[in-house]
Formats: C-alpha cells, sequence, structure tokens
C-alpha cells in the first residue's frame, strides 16, 4: 500500500511558479484522500501565547487565615477536617480551658465592683449637691468608679479577644454560670487546607488549629527567566494551560532567584478558579499581542526547509508552497505570518506527503 501511494506522489504534476518563495503543486480531490491531507482555513488572531513556564497555585495573603487559640486548655473536639468547606462564624473546635474560667470568674467580679462603684458614685452625687460630703470625697468616689469601669471593660475585651461572642457575654452575665468551653469559629468563608492540632492536644495561647482560605481569586506565582521579564507588562493576559483558565498579572517581582536566575511574576484568576487547587503545580502562558496580520496554525501545518519556514496554501487544482515566519510558539500551535489575506485555507495533515513531492520535483 505504502508503495502504491509513493508511486502516485511521484505521478502528480509540480509546477513551479515564476516568484522564488512558492512552488506550486497539482493535487485532485481523490488524491488528497487518498494521501490524507486535510486543510483549515486561516484565521486572524488579536492575541497570541507565548512559551509556557511553570507556576504554583497560592491562596492571596488577604484571603488566607490561621485559627489559633487565644487561651490555653486542651483540644475537646474538632469539628471539621482538612478539605471542609465552611462559613463565617461555623464552629471548628471547642477547647476545655481552666484559664477561662477564670478570666470569666474575675470579669464577674468586675461587673459586681463596677455596680457598687456606680452606687456609691450616685449616692455621693446627691450627697455633694446638698453640701453634705466634700469635694475631695466626692472626686475620690468617681475615681473608683472610674477604675471600676476600666478594669470590667478590659475583662470584656479580654473575653472577646479569647472568641467570646456578644452572645456568650450576655448569657454569662444573665445566668452567672462559668464555662471551660471555648468556641473556636471560622473568621471567613473558606475551606481548611491544614489541620494543625488533634483532639486531647494540649495548646498554650497562640498555637495554631487550622489554616483556613477563602479560593477565589487565586494567584499564580509564575517562574520567567530574567530574559523574558523586561517584555512583561502588568495586567498582561495569562493561560493556564489544561485547564482553559485566564487571568491578569499583577505584580512583576524586582528579586533575582540566585539559584537559576529566574524572577518571580504574580497573576491573578478569577473565573473558574475552583478548578485549581493551592499548591498545585501549572504551566502558564502570557500574552502576546499579536499585530493583526497573524495566524495561529497547527505545528503539524509547518514544514521547514533550508533553515526557512513554509505552510501549504490551498488553490483550486491543488496547493502553493508559501513561506512564512513564525512570530511565537503555543503548547500545540504555531503563530506565522505571511502574504495572507485571511480566510485562506492551508494544509493541516499530509503536508509530510506535499513535502516530498515538492522536494522530488525540485531535484
Amino acid at each position: 500500500m505504502q508503495k502504491f501511494i509513493l508511486a502516485a506522489m511521484l505521478m502528480l504534476p509540480v509546477l513551479s511558479s515564476q516568484a522564488a518563495d512558492t512552488e506550486s503543486i497539482l493535487v485532485s480531490d481523490q488524491q488528497r484522500q487518498m494521501l490524507g491531507i486535510e486543510s483549515e482555513k486561516l484565521k486572524k488572531i488579536d492575541v497570541a501565547w507565548g512559551v509556557a513556564h511553570p507556576a504554583t497555585v497560592q491562596v492571596p495573603n488577604d484571603q488566607l487565615r490561621v485559627v489559633s487559640t487565644a487561651v490555653s486548655g486542651l483540644v475537646e473536639r474538632l469539628e471539621v477536617a482538612e478539605g471542609a468547606e465552611v462559613k463565617k462564624g461555623d464552629v471548628l473546635a471547642v477547647i476545655m480551658s481552666p484559664k477561662l474560667l477564670e478570666m470569666q470568674r474575675d470579669y464577674l467580679y468586675a461587673l459586681t465592683a463596677l455596680d457598687l462603684a456606680s452606687t456609691a458614685v450616685k449616692r455621693d452625687e446627691n450627697l455633694d449637691k446638698e453640701g453634705v460630703i466634700s469635694k475631695r470625697g466626692y472626686h475620690e468616689t468617681r475615681s473608683e468608679h472610674i477604675r471600676a469601669k476600666t478594669s470590667a471593660d478590659q475583662m470584656r475585651q479580654l473575653l472577646e479577644h479569647s472568641g467570646m461572642d456578644e452572645k456568650d457575654l450576655e448569657n454569662l452575665i444573665k445566668r452567672e454560670q462559668l464555662s471551660s468551653d471555648l468556641e473556636i469559629r471560622a473568621p471567613l468563608d473558606g475551606v481548611i487546607l491544614e489541620q494543625m492540632a488533634v483532639p486531647g492536644q494540649r495548646l498554650e495561647a497562640l498555637d495554631p488549629i487550622y489554616r483556613v482560605g477563602h479560593l477565589s481569586p487565586l494567584w499564580l506565582e509564575i517562574h520567567a527567566p530574567i530574559d523574558d521579564v523586561s517584555s512583561i507588562r502588568q495586567g498582561t493576559k495569562i493561560l493556564v494551560e489544561k485547564f482553559d483558565i485566564s487571568g491578569k498579572i499583577i505584580t512583576i517581582g524586582r528579586m533575582v532567584h540566585g539559584e537559576d536566575q529566574g524572577v518571580m511574576i504574580r497573576a491573578e484568576v478569577t473565573d473558574n478558579a475552583e478548578l485549581l487547587r493551592p499548591g498545585q503545580f501549572v504551566q502558564v502562558s502570557l500574552a502576546v499581542t499579536a499585530d493583526g496580520q497573524s495566524y495561529r496554525v497547527p505545528r503539524s501545518a509547518l514544514i521547514r526547509q533550508h533553515g526557512n519556514s513554509w505552510v501549504f496554501v490551498k488553490h483550486p487544482q491543488g496547493f502553493i508552497a508559501t513561506q512564512v515566519s513564525v512570530i511565537t510558539e503555543e503548547s500545540s500551535y504555531l503563530i506565522i505570518g505571511g502574504p495572507f489575506k485571511g480566510g485562506e485555507e492551508i494544509a493541516v495533515s499530509g503536508t509530510s506527503a506535499l513535502k516530498a513531492i515538492w522536494l522530488e520535483a525540485g531535484e
């Protein structure tokens, strides 16, 4: 079968054109089918995608939280695990803390002292109006009231910082019932990225329990050679290969990595960001602005001969070998420029057979 096809190829007539960079090959429809030659229309493009660079998916800093306990205690239970989606305010863990009991007790004592000081200042205020009490005695009572209020406010703030919310504090005041259980709540909507404690573990104040992140938008930390950085600008579009996710560059690093002389470029992606995962390695292509006379073609459409690049442009009787220039390369396509008007058809398969016929005719 291969010998038959080769013989058919050699029988195809080739007409040399007067132009030095083109040659015509006459191919019938039957011969095209036999040689597996298929063609596609050329389409102009406005944006091309350059060589892919390695990148790592990261959570933006302002969307990342480390959840910790504000007071020492024992991890009584964990309500969620790595990978769980959470809403702001959801209970993530419960810590049993004797320290919390002390703080609640001190707060109730401070409220009692404030109540007594408030009663005393009202009494002395009336006595001062009647001229019964000295000014010094009245001012001392007022100072004691201010100290009591400041102390109560401080105790309340400490409990708030420890994790007790407004409702918890109101219940404590109303019922005067102490509890050693501290509920640790989610600070934002997001996903548990890492669990950093286990039930039964003893924790000190500020020890981490979870790492939580909001996963839209996401960052891509792109590692680019320093020689490419001069042509990159903020706002340049990027494309995550294999995911068809686009974004834009938001920062260009000023620090050169000593190991390989690379620079970190940060891009942001919003649409379809849920398809990516923090820590994932991806390949990212940067947009290259086209001049309006550029065309995207499959790699199979291009042949190389004597250091030049060629495509076969379809015409009614066959194909014309036409010299082109390669502007840039994408993962599966090439961006070319040439003497085209747009809308021409070029061979995208069977080009090896056409090249063999073309070279045979030139011998």
